[in-house]
């Protein structure tokens, strides 16, 4: 582990392991609260998703970690993690990470739509063991605010190209 460290901290731009380390804590210990929660509740995991849940999950999840990571509503909740840099274009922002150590790993998690789809997948996997009518409502929320988006993405790529 040493060494590992080492070759990171030697590297072109410094890594958190600490940091990250940290935040696999955090999600290791999320995720065994939850299932002794369950276990303690009598609650029993469904024998499988149905590919309808699932296809709901995954557009959820989709957007969700992107409302999180990259919406400009959201920027309150990553502001003590990151700096703003710029408009990214339809309803984002771009922002870059800063400080060190955990608040550099936290900043990186909460910019990362791909970072966070994980916590967000297992946190929707969990609604649907604990409240899954309250957690499809969620779901189809935000996969009718997906397919909204992208109805407005090819509404406006249309009129650009009609010119």
């Amino acid at each position: 582990m040493r060494e590992t460290q080492e070759q990171y901290e030697n590297g072109k731009e410094e890594r958190p392991l600490r940091g990250y380390l940290g935040a696999l804590g955090v999600f290791g210990g999320m995720t065994g609260a939850l299932a002794l929660t369950g276990k303690l509740l009598g609650k029993r995991l469904p024998e499988r998703f149905s590919l309808g849940d699932t296809v709901l999950l995954g557009i959820a999840t989709h957007k969700a970690s992107r409302l999180l990571a990259k919406d400009a509503v959201t920027s309150p909740l990553r502001a003590p993690f990151v700096r703003y840099e710029q408009p990214a274009g339809d309803a984002e922002l771009n922002e870059s990470v800063r400080g060190h150590g955990a608040r550099h790993a936290v900043g990186e998690l909460l910019t990362c739509p791909f970072c966070l789809a994980m916590w967000v997948a297992t946190g929707l996997a969990a609604g649907m063991v604990f409240a899954p009518r309250f957690t499809r409502l969620a779901s189809t929320v935000l996969t009718s605010v997906a397919a909204a988006d992208a109805l407005q993405l090819g509404y406006d790529a249309l009129k650009q190209a009609a010119g």
